[in-house]
C-alpha cells in the first residue's frame, strides 16, 4: 500500500480530476469514530463525483441516491497501492474518519448459448 497525505491546496484540483476518472466505479462509505463505532453509510453505489468546496470548507462524495457531505475536513489521505486508487480517508474537524472505498464493477463475460 502507498498511502499519502494530500495538502489542502491540492484537494480541489485532485478531486476535480479524480471525478472524471471514476466514471463507472462504485464506492462504499464507512464512518468511524470512538463515539459511534464503525458505521457503513453506503454499500457499493455508483460514483457520480467527489468535490472539495474551499469556500464552504466542505467535501462532497456524490453517489447514486446519496450525497455524503463532510464539513470542515482536516486531513485527507489517499491509498493507491501499486494500482488504481482504492481508498480515500477524510478526517473531519470532530475527528470522525470517513473512509471511501472504491472499486470498478466486475465485468463478467457474456453467457454462452
Amino acid at each position: 500500500m502507498s498511502v499519502r497525505k494530500l495538502e489542502k491546496s491540492d484537494w480541489r484540483p485532485f478531486f476535480d480530476h479524480l471525478s472524471k476518472a471514476l466514471k463507472g466505479c462504485e464506492a462504499e462509505i464507512e464512518v468511524a469514530a470512538l463515539s459511534l463505532g464503525d458505521q457503513v453509510q453506503a454499500r457499493w453505489l455508483p460514483v457520480l463525483g467527489l468535490a472539495y468546496d474551499p469556500k464552504d470548507d466542505m467535501m462532497e462524495v456524490a453517489l447514486e441516491g446519496l450525497d455524503h457531505l463532510i464539513h470542515n475536513p482536516r486531513e485527507i489521505y489517499v491509498d493507491n497501492g501499486v494500482g488504481p486508487l482504492t481508498n480515500i480517508e477524510i478526517i473531519d474537524a470532530d475527528g470522525f474518519r470517513q473512509i471511501v472505498k472504491l472499486k470498478e464493477p466486475l465485468m463478467l463475460p457474456a453467457p454462452h448459448a
